[in-house]
């Protein structure tokens, strides 16, 4: 029989393996975009319970050790691979409820929960992935749980069989097959069961090869969207000003320019006669005074001045403090707005729509379960609409659902634009379900274009590509690939911009300086029809030089 210290010496190696191979998973992902790789999320995911399992005396039976590391996976859960993970090991906790000790019978049941719990959370399960590969191993282990009642042997077919049907998902899903590898999820499934074997025979637990990454959600190490912001302020003061322009105003682009010499982030709104000025500088005064050679100020609203590290250090402690009991915020409305975003301005864009908190993450920072249940709890509204803008993080923002008792609808917004979309077309005189079914049917309609850059040599969708060559995808899907970023952009406008579209809008990244933007988009304006406006946003985001949005 296997008892709670081994359970847990097997985690806890499992988890130490899969980090010390994460780059080996992550290897085997064959879509050449940049995103939150398969190795490193079930790294996270499984790192996440170390702390907690390392808490448990040696005499807590299977039963706790099951539940506390099933909930630890929950929390962390990052990405669908993480998520998926997190399901498989929540039935360990069901199939080894009330046992002190464990055997193959347990250990069956256990799985088969796990794999009934992972297809049931995957609105349209594929084959050849690690649902195919823990499916295989459940049957197995109903088959050998019949045969014999010795755990060590239970658990080597049980990976022997995993290993065998990992090895046949290069045939069952032709990207795979072109690029000649493996699930990845299921490559790390296979190292994870292993790896518990290995203790379970005996072994000693794993030593991890380099020095583990922080864990989240522990008190020691406290690690949130507020306090990954920290490096971001490069200036302490947000400045806001608007003016009424002058007869004789100087050309704005001066003003802009100026600005952008004195700190960063700086957007100037010019129309006939106001200006509007945002820019995060250590010379708020200096601003004010340039601004004097353009106009003067109005009342409504008044020059605005804030502290960001204050604020910052404010939110930090308000984090740290509902981080100790994941104390929910009292409803003080109807409705209430959490957003998945990375880059200052797409966060401070979501900000200005309504959402209460925003979760800092996207591709390649999928945020954990955890980070978007804290993020609801903090969200003061009875009921709390998530946008998860990532195709990744839909099923991490699902199962925080779960782990909260006030009113959560998901939405399905897979990217940014579908997020802005989505947030435009909420009505608060309607209900939850009219404004659902609103809300959906706006990002539905919106298209949306990324330009990136590969990841890795790859053939994909029929094209042969090659590390760092410029990507353009029409989306999610594959449309071509570019040597040069201005090219790419422009032609996938061209693309997505046909039929009844009367705006572009061009987001740039943190990659993208502000005037090549400014000339790009002046450029895309004169190639297209009167009809439609281009406009810019400086989204600040990472990987992705442009999103586009197209309505």
């Amino acid at each position: 029989m296997i008892n709670g210290s081994m359970l847990r010496d097997a985690v806890i190696s499992a988890a130490i393996t899969i980090a010390n191979r994460k780059r080996e998973v992550d290897e085997l992902n064959v879509y050449p975009v940049p995103d939150g790789d398969t190795g490193t999320n079930m790294s996270m995911t499984i790192g996440n319970s170390v702390a907690e399992l390392k808490r448990l005396d040696d005499k807590a039976p299977v039963s706790e050790v099951a539940s506390t590391a099933a909930s630890a996976f929950l929390r962390g859960a990052r990405g669908n691979s993480g998520v998926i993970l997190s399901l498989i090991f929540r039935g360990f906790s069901k199939g080894l409820s009330g046992c002190t000790e464990a055997g193959c019978e347990n250990f069956a049941d256990a799985l088969q929960f796990g794999v009934e719990a992972a297809y049931k959370a995957v609105m349209k399960p594929v084959e050849g992935t690690i649902l195919t590969v823990v499916k295989a191993a459940a049957q197995k282990a109903r088959e050998i749980s019949a045969e014999t009642n010795d755990e060590v042997t239970f658990w080597q077919e049980i990976c022997t069989e995993a290993e065998a049907v990992l090895a046949k998902t290069t045939e069952m899903l032709p990207q795979l097959k072109k690029a000649g590898v493996v699930d990845a999820g299921g490559k790390g499934l296979c190292i994870i069961f292993r790896a518990m074997t290995d203790v379970f025979a005996g072994g000693a637990i794993a030593e991890p090869t380099e020095a583990p990454a922080p864990q989240e959600n522990q008190s020691d190490s406290f690690r949130t969207a507020v306090s990954e912001y920290d490096d971001d302020i490069t200036f302490t003061y947000c400045t806001e000003f608007m003016l009424e322009k002058d007869d004789n105003c100087p050309d704005v682009f001066m003003l802009r320019a100026y600005l952008e010499t004195i700190g960063d982030c700086v957007v100037v709104v010019d129309d006939e006669k106001i200006i509007k000025v945002h820019v995060h500088t250590d010379n708020p005064g200096k601003a004010l005074q340039k601004g004097l050679e353009f106009g003067h100020f109005i009342n409504d609203p008044r020059p605005k001045i804030e502290n960001m590290r204050i604020q910052h250090e404010n939110k930090v402690k308000d984090a740290r403090a509902a981080e100790e009991g994941l104390t929910p915020a009292e409803p003080e409305k109807e409705f209430g707005f959490v957003a998945v975003a990375a880059g200052h301005g797409l966060e401070a864009m979501f900000t200005d729509l309504g959402a209460d908190v925003v979760v800092k993450g996207g591709q390649t920072m999928n945020p954990s379960t955890d980070d978007i249940l804290r993020a609801i709890l903090k969200t003061p509204a009875s009921t709390v609409f998530v946008l998860p803008n990532n195709k990744n993080i839909i099923m991490a923002a699902e199962q925080a659902v779960k782990l909260t008792d006030r009113k959560v609808c998901v939405l399905q917004t897979r990217t940014i634009p579908q997020g802005i979309a989505a947030m435009l077309a909420f009505d608060d005189t309607r209900s939850l379900n009219e404004n659902r079914i609103d809300m959906t049917k706006a990002f539905e309609k919106v298209s949306t274009g990324l330009i990136t850059f590969a990841a890795r040599d790859s053939e994909f969708e029929g094209h042969q590509i090659k590390e760092g060559e410029i990507l353009a995808l029409d989306n999610g899907k594959l449309s071509f690939t570019e040597r040069d970023i201005n090219k790419a952009t422009y032609k996938l406008v061209k693309k997505l911009a046909k039929g009844d579209v009367s705006y572009v809008t061009l987001i740039h990244g943190a990659d993208v300086p502000e005037e090549n933007a400014e000339e790009l988009q002046k450029f895309i304006q004169s190639k297209l029809s009167d009809k439609i406006e281009v406009m810019l946003v400086n989204g600040g985001q990472p990987v992705y030089y442009y999103i586009i949005s197209v309505e």
